[in-house]
Formats: C-alpha cells, structure tokens, sequence
C-alpha cells in the first residue's frame, strides 16, 4: 500500500510575514492580492471575525478599523523564498517529492514501513517550526485525495496534534471519521457540486467514497469518478515526483495603473520574460515559442475593449533572456494597438524541452552561444546574491519608474532577499 504525506503550512503568507513582525502575533491580519485588490490569506483571528477569502478590501476598510485588523500587501519574494527553505528541508524526509503550491508538498512514505509516520510527521513539524518557524500540518493516506483530506483533518480538529495518519486507523474508525467530515472538504469538490450531492443525499466523505462510480462518472464527470475511487484507497493521480519539469512557464500581472503606451507595454512584458527565463533556465528548459497577451480592464465595460494574443515560434529553442525578450516584444508590436488602457499583460513560455535534448543549429556561432549561456549564468548568479532584477534586460527601465507596477501600499520588506532590506535588531 502507498503512503503519502502532504505537509501544508498553515496560512502560509501571514506565518510568513509574522516571522518578521512578532507585533502580528495573536492579532487579526490579512494579506492582499496584486493592487491590493482582494484578501489571499487570513490569519486565525481574521477568520474568526468572519472575513472571507476574495473580499474585496475597499469594502472591508470600516470593518478592518473597527477590529483592528492588520492588511499588509503580497510579498512574493518572501514567501517564494520561505517556501524553498521548507521543500529543501522537506526534501530530507523523503527521497520522492511533488511540490504541489508555494505552501504544500507531497512526499512518498510508502518505504518507511518501520517507522511510526505519526512520530515521523510530528519530528518534520518540529523541525520545521524551529529551523524555520513555520507551523505546518501533517495528512498521510494511501492516495493524494486521502492525503489531502487527512491534512485538512489534521488543521481542523486539534486532538490530532497537527498529524493525522489515515493508515493507521482500522476500518470503523476510518469509516467514524469520514462520517463526520462534510463532502465539502473532499479536494475538488466545489460548491456547485456539494449542492448537487447534498441534492442526492451525499452529505459526507463517507457517502461520496460509498457511491455508485459509474453514476457519479455519468452524473457528473471522470474526473470525479477518479475522486471516489482515490477516497476508496485506489491510486488514480499520479504524484509528480521531484524531476517531472513544467511543461509551461507564465507570468503575467495587473497594472497598478492603465497603461496606454507601446513603451510601458514593453517595460512590462520585458520584467515578465526575466522572471520566466530565470524559471526556465532552474528547470534547465528550453522553450520553442512565446505568447504574449495584453489586455483591457473586463470590469469597465463601458470602456474599449481589446485582448489580443500571439503565439511567436523561435527560429532555435532558447533559455536564453535577451532572445526571448526580443522576440516577444516583436509579439507585443504585431499586437499592440493605440487608444486603448490596458490593465494587465503577460507572457507564456511554450513548447518546452530538456536543454539536453535541443535540436543543434549547424550554422550557428558556437563561440557565440556558450558566451550568451555564460552571461545567462553570470546574470543569474549576480541577482541570485544581490537580488532579483539587480541586472536584466535595459528595455525594463529601472524598476523606481515603473508607474505602471502593481501598487503594494503595505508591502513589507524583502528580509530574506536584500541586504539593504535585512531585519536590524538593536540593543535597548
């Protein structure tokens, strides 16, 4: 039997952004989407206080006030960077890996059958919490749906401790336990079709994994066919262990203003195809073509709309920055049409293969090539130690004059990504 761990951390951008701000502790925060548009994350407290995820925040600015709420903008360095530091020491319990989010992993247990994994989880978030100060939870199942749902177990009910193993547990007390957890909780369950099941009289865990598969595969669909057959014990999604590289590469953003020149549209795409070459270059990819999309603000209809995209082949797959960015402004230009406020752009790194496998150019300057590969590494090197866009490409503008970045009025700093943004503590 497989046994599979999924470890969470527990409201992963406000533990975050507690580790540097003791003053957070205990009080309600929240942490807002790009533009500070929408809450992404809440504290225990916040969601006590009844706030939901996806509010708007102007419309929970009285509340906030009133209850003295704390908002703080997304700071994606930082959790990008907490989130490498847990799945590195997360990669010591377990030889085979999926990073499934920024805040959660799989790993594979099933050879550790001399090992209590109760005692075994309980020493990953002991450590976890003292290397790195993060709380984490614990769910261990025979399939990833079980797993997830045994996590979810684990944060809700706290006689488990933070650690809840589904293998342990003999018949009658998995079925007593399942019987208990809403059918809501089951990963890909929504809200549509928990009021279809409720519907049909499928109100828990234990009554969707006892139904008809055939039925639920007619009724609905596969994939939640697959779903009942995973709450059963039977493996149908395959974990992605460590090794398995993306297949696409995007990053994309939302203006923090309307953008309305060619020159701003291309700072932007500029920023967006570093970010993703430098992702491509860590999985050691190459990729075969660029999509590049801008577009109008879908919430002002009464505005022109325009949402244009095209798919640009490269002539050679590349890794390479400058290439990609010339090629994807090209895009941009074929694309690009006067008159209109554009509200977001992105790109899309397409047709990816292992650098190892790329096609060889006979007519291509080898010298050449191995000079732009090393300016690639020494480039990555550079922002690596001194921090990210310290050097990129001269089309993306120097980053204090972007007036079309996402506005962050509460960012925190980078503590853990620039040496003039380090934590100081000071003697009193």
């Amino acid at each position: 039997m497989s046994r599979i761990a999924l470890v969470d951390v527990n409201n992963c951008y406000v533990s975050c952004e507690r580790l540097f701000r003791p003053d957070l502790l205990n009080k309600p925060v929240v942490v807002l989407s790009n533009n500070d548009g929408c809450v992404v994350a809440r504290s225990a407290e916040a969601k006590a206080l009844g706030v939901v995820m996806g509010v708007p925040w102007f419309k929970l600015k009285g509340f906030a006030r009133q209850h003295g709420i704390v908002a703080l903008s997304s700071n994606y360095p930082l959790y990008a960077d907490m989130s490498n530091r847990i799945m590195s020491l997360l990669a010591t319990y377990s030889a085979r890996q999926e990073v499934y989010s920024i805040d959660e992993c799989f790993l594979d247990l099933t050879e550790h059958t001399h090992t209590d994994l109760t005692d075994y989880a309980r020493t990953m978030r002991l450590q976890i919490a003292k290397w790195l100060g993060l709380p984490v939870c614990v769910g261990i199942a025979s399939t990833k749906t079980l797993a997830k749902l045994a996590n979810h177990v684990a944060k809700k009910q706290p006689l488990w401790q933070g650690v809840c193993d589904l293998t342990a547990l003999d018949k009658s007390a998995l079925d007593a336990l399942l019987a208990e957890i809403p059918v809501s909780a089951v990963w890909g369950v929504g809200q549509q079709h928990t009021q279809a099941f409720m519907k049909l009289g499928i109100a828990t865990v234990r009554d969707l994994r006892d139904a008809d598969s055939r039925f639920i595969r007619k009724r609905f669909s596969v994939v939640l066919e697959r779903t009942v057959q995973e709450l059963r014990g039977v493996v149908c999604l395959s974990p992605g262990w460590v090794g398995c590289a993306k297949q696409q590469i995007m990053s994309s953003r939302s203006f923090g203003r309307p953008v309305h020149t060619f020159a701003d549209l291309a700072e932007a795409v500029t920023t967006y195809i570093t970010r993703a070459a430098l992702k491509l270059r860590q999985q050691n990819s190459l990729a075969g073509a660029i999509q590049v999309q801008i577009r109008t603000n879908p919430h002002q209809p009464k505005a022109p709309q325009y949402n244009p995209s095209i798919i640009v082949p490269l002539s050679q797959p590349s890794a390479d920055t400058l290439m990609l960015n010339a090629v994807a402004v090209r895009g941009l230009a074929q694309i690009f049409q006067p008159g209109y406020a554009y509200a977001k752009a992105g790109v899309m790194l397409l047709e990816l293969l292992p650098a190892t496998r790329a096609p060889g150019d006979l007519f291509a300057d080898l010298g050449h090539s191995t000079r732009r590969t090393t300016l690639m590494h020494t480039m990555d090197r550079i922002n690596g130690k001194y921090g990210a866009n310290v050097i990129g490409a001269g089309v993306a503008g120097m980053s204090e004059r972007r007036s079309w970045m996402m506005k962050q009025g509460q960012r925190t700093p980078n503590y853990t990504t620039r040496w003039s943004e380090l934590a100081v503590v000071q003697a009193v």
